[in-house]
């Protein structure tokens, strides 16, 4: 149930946002309505930043991918 806020959210975003849900779920002091409420959106904050980071590593894979056919095209002197 992740919303256009939700999407929108950079990686630094949502983890500081999901650092303060978990602190304040580790301080207490909250109703069972309020503690499930936030527990709901650290996950909601979890999954924005598993995305960022498969991403990232789609990303980082799809380029060392490349760099390393390039090398095997061109003949790799450095080795």
């Amino acid at each position: 149930m992740s919303s256009k806020v939700d999407e929108a959210l950079g990686y630094e975003q949502a983890r500081d946002e999901l650092i303060e849900v978990v602190r304040r779920l580790e301080a207490g002091g909250t109703t069972l309505e309020e503690s499930l409420a936030l527990w709901e959106r650290g996950e909601e904050l979890a999954k924005v930043c598993r995305r960022w980071l498969e991403g990232a590593r789609a990303r980082l894979d799809a380029a060392l991918a490349e760099e390393t056919a390039h090398e095997e095209k061109n003949g790799d002197d450095a080795g």
